[in-house]
């Protein structure tokens, strides 16, 4: 038997301010949106680029919730770029809050900074060629 990685699931306070910064500052497309007035949420599935077995990231928005603790458990998203640090300066331009500037991980050379999206979840930006 073969598993495969869907989602990662994300609860927001604001829906369409979370997919206005994952969509715009780091270019990925929102796949599809699915609304449940019944369970009083909604889901917006996002992605990088085209390929639908891509991993997706899910952003649930519970109605009349508007912040959530994030807890000691989780750690972070990774996402990769060419050249961190310019994409710091581009996220930072736009009002990202940039939390460890770029530079190599401690006691190693890979390219690293964080990144915090509008809930405070955490993105570690990996510079990858």
């Amino acid at each position: 038997m073969t598993a495969r990685y869907l989602h990662t699931m994300l609860r927001v306070g604001d829906l369409d301010r979370s997919v206005k910064f994952y969509t715009e500052l780091f270019g990925m497309k929102e796949r599809r949106r699915n609304d449940v007035p019944d369970g009083k949420y909604t889901l917006a599935f996002l992605a990088f680029g085209d390929d639908p077995d891509a991993t997706e990231l899910e952003l649930t928005y519970n109605y009349g919730v508007e912040s959530y603790e994030i807890g000691s458990a989780f750690g972070h998203l990774a996402f990769s770029a060419p050249d961190v640090a310019a994409l710091c300066e581009q996220l930072r331009a736009r009002g990202a809050k940039i939390t460890r500037e770029a530079g190599p991980v401690k006691f190693g050379t890979t390219i690293i900074a964080f990144v915090e999206d509008p809930d405070g979840y955490k993105i570690e930006l990996i510079q990858r060629a």
